[in-house]
C-alpha cells in the first residue's frame, strides 16, 4: 500500500495550495493521505478541514495527525468531536514538541500513549503511531525507546508509522527489535526524499538521523546544484521503496513535502502507481 503525508500551509498563508498539491496526487489512489499538525497559531484547524475534504472532495481515507503537549483534555475532546463529525476515522497520535514551559506544565498528556489511550476510548478512531528506526532524537537509549514504542502499542495503537531513515538495514534492524519485543502491529516505513540540501540538512539535524556515506557523497557531489540534487534523490528514494517492497513491507509512506511532480516521478518510478490500495 502507497500513503503519502501533506502538510497544511503555514498560518496566514491561502490554504487552497494544498488542494493544488491534492489535486495532482489524488489519481495516485493512496490507501490514505496524513495531514500533519501545527498546534501553534490555527490549533490545528486545518488540519481538520483538510483531513475532511481528503474524505469528502476526493474519496480518501484521510489521517489526521494530533499532537498532545500543548493541549489540555478539553482542547483534545474538542478536536476529536470535529473530526468524528467530519467523518475522519483515522488519527496519527503524537506528543508534539513543546513550544514552552508553560504550554508543557498545563498540558493533561505528556506522552503519545497517554493520547493513544484518550482516542482509543472514543471508539470511533483507527489509531497510529509515530516510530523512530534510530530511536527518538531525546531517548537516551535505543532499547528504552522501543520500549515506549511498546507502550504506544500497548495502549491501542493500530499501526506505526516511522520516521524518515536513508539506510534500509536500519529499518530491518527495528522491525526484528520490534517483533522480539512483541509488538506485532503493521509498521509502515517512511520514506522523505532528498529534493532539498537546505531542508533536508535541518530535518536531519533536528531528528537525529544518520547519513549513510553513499548519500553524503551525493550530498559532497551535488550539493551545489539543486537540479541535480533532486534527480540524485529521487533516484536514492526510489532505490530505497523499491527494496523494502522486495521484503514485503505493508505499505510505504512517502513524506511529499506537497511536492506533485516529484512525488509523481518517485511512485510512477517503483511501479506502485497502480498498486491496489486499501484503507
Amino acid at each position: 500500500m502507497l500513503s503519502l503525508e501533506v502538510f497544511p500551509p503555514k498560518p496566514g498563508y491561502p490554504i487552497d495550495s494544498v488542494f493544488e498539491t491534492l489535486n495532482g496526487l489524488a489519481d495516485l489512489s493512496p490507501g490514505f493521505i496524513s495531514v500533519t499538525y501545527n498546534p501553534r497559531g490555527d490549533n490545528g484547524i486545518r488540519t481538520e478541514e483538510i483531513a475532511s475534504r481528503i474524505r469528502r472532495d476526493y474519496g480518501l481515507e484521510s489521517l489526521a495527525h494530533l499532537t498532545c503537549l500543548c493541549h489540555g483534555r478539553g482542547e483534545i475532546d474538542g478536536i476529536l468531536d470535529r473530526l468524528a463529525r467530519c467523518g475522519v476515522e483515522n488519527v496519527l497520535a503524537l506528543r508534539g514538541d513543546p513550544t514552552d514551559n508553560t504550554s508543557v506544565t498545563g498540558s493533561d498528556f505528556r506522552y503519545a500513549f497517554q493520547l493513544i489511550r484518550e482516542v482509543k476510548k472514543r471508539g470511533c478512531f483507527s489509531v497510529g503511531a509515530a516510530a523512530y528506526p534510530e530511536g527518538h532524537v531525546e531517548s537516551p537509549s535505543i532499547h528504552g525507546d522501543i520500549d515506549r514504542v511498546k507502550q504506544k502499542v500497548d495502549a491501542g495503537a493500530d499501526f506505526l508509522i516511522t520516521q524518515m531513515f536513508f539506510d534500509n538495514r536500519i529499518f530491518f534492524d527495528f522491525l526484528h527489535r520490534a517483533r522480539w519485543r512483541g509488538i506485532d502491529v503493521p509498521v509502515i516505513p517512511g520514506i522523505m526524499p532528498v529534493l532539498n540540501f537546505r531542508q533536508i540538512k535541518r530535518i536531519i539535524y533536528l531528528c537525529g538521523v544518520s547519513i549513510p556515506a553513499r548519500l553524503l557523497r551525493l550530498f559532497e557531489k551535488h550539493g551545489g546544484n539543486s537540479g541535480d540534487l533532486q534527480k540524485a534523490g529521487m533516484e536514492y528514494a526510489v532505490e530505497q521503496i523499491t527494496d523494502l517492497l522486495s521484503h514485503g513491507v505493508p505499505g510505504v509512506h512517502l513524506y511529499t513535502m506537497n511536492r506533485v511532480d516529484e512525488t509523481r516521478r518517485i511512485v510512477a518510478a517503483c511501479g506502485i502507481e497502480s498498486m491496489e490500495s486499501s484503507a
